[in-house]
């Protein structure tokens, strides 16, 4: 992955699939969304359904290299494909956190302030852009 750039060589392709799925979210990730959008989490500007490479985050905050995702019953069956996922945005020096729409839906304080301790815990130099 190109470390340089927001995108990380992401093909065209994959930025309009990132459109459609910014149309189409889950009733979790509208909920999240609602909460963690136009810098209302300690001030971290995330982005939804973002292109990374070949996939797409749920939810990025650049500064941060943080991605969020919200893992509904599909994830259930690809696992593996998840795992590489993660460890390659992992290698690429990007946090990823996962929450089920469960945790969304039922306890969003507690999903709230796990993101907050995430926060935290970035250096300051790295979100003097946040």
């Amino acid at each position: 992955m190109d470390k340089r750039t927001m995108f990380y060589g992401t093909q065209p392709i994959t930025f309009d699939n990132a459109r459609r799925l910014r149309k189409e979210m889950t009733e979790a990730e509208r909920m999240l969304w609602v909460r963690i959008s136009k810098k209302q989490l300690d001030g971290a500007r995330f982005r939804r359904q973002h292109p990374i490479g070949d996939y797409i985050a749920d939810f990025y905050c650049h500064e941060l290299k943080l991605v969020i995702e919200v893992d509904g019953r599909v994830h259930e069956t690809r696992q593996e494909y998840d795992r590489q996922r993660t460890e390659e945005m992992t290698l690429g020096g990007i946090t990823v956190i996962r929450f089920t729409n469960d945790d969304i839906i039922h306890d969003m304080e507690a999903v709230l302030m796990k993101i907050k301790q995430q926060i935290a815990n970035v250096p300051a130099r790295q979100i003097h852009n946040v």
